[in-house]
């Protein structure tokens, strides 16, 4: 992002993520800065398993939202868009509650595609998955 606000970046992250799936599954983006985009997600029977346990769909989904949504503040939107073209995790903790926080860093950035690394983590920063997404940036 040429000119990095981060306050506006996270209200602009509130306001698009009305009646999404983020806003389904509570996740809120909290930090940000110029390579990297946090955001957090309760844990709660919304987004348990059947054993009453954190959904590594969830986890999926928090990782693929920060990729993502990191992704763009590296492009210009007017012109160019982002898509997600692959994604991997491992979960290596399981949670019942509380919150887990995710951590997108970049690890790539090229003209076209984009790698980023997202550790999710608790609140007491015990790594819970370790995830992997690669973007690709598409003119408009």
């Amino acid at each position: 992002m040429k000119d990095f606000d981060k306050d506006k970046l996270l209200a602009m992250y509130a306001k698009v993520c009305k009646n999404t799936l983020m806003e389904t599954l509570d996740i809120e983006y909290i930090d940000a800065g110029p390579d990297f985009l946090v955001a957090k997600m309760p844990v709660n029977p919304r987004v348990h398993q059947p054993m009453g346990l954190l959904h590594g769909g969830a986890s999926v989904a928090l990782a693929e939202s920060l990729g993502s949504g990191a992704s763009l503040m590296l492009i210009d939107p007017t012109k160019q868009e982002i898509r997600g073209i692959e994604i991997s995790a491992n979960h290596v903790k399981s949670k019942r509650s509380g919150y887990v926080i995710g951590t997108a860093r970049l690890l790539h950035r090229g003209r076209t595609l984009h790698l980023w690394e997202i550790r999710i983590t608790d609140e007491n920063d015990v790594l819970v998955s370790i995830c992997k997404i690669t973007n690709i940036v598409i003119d408009k």
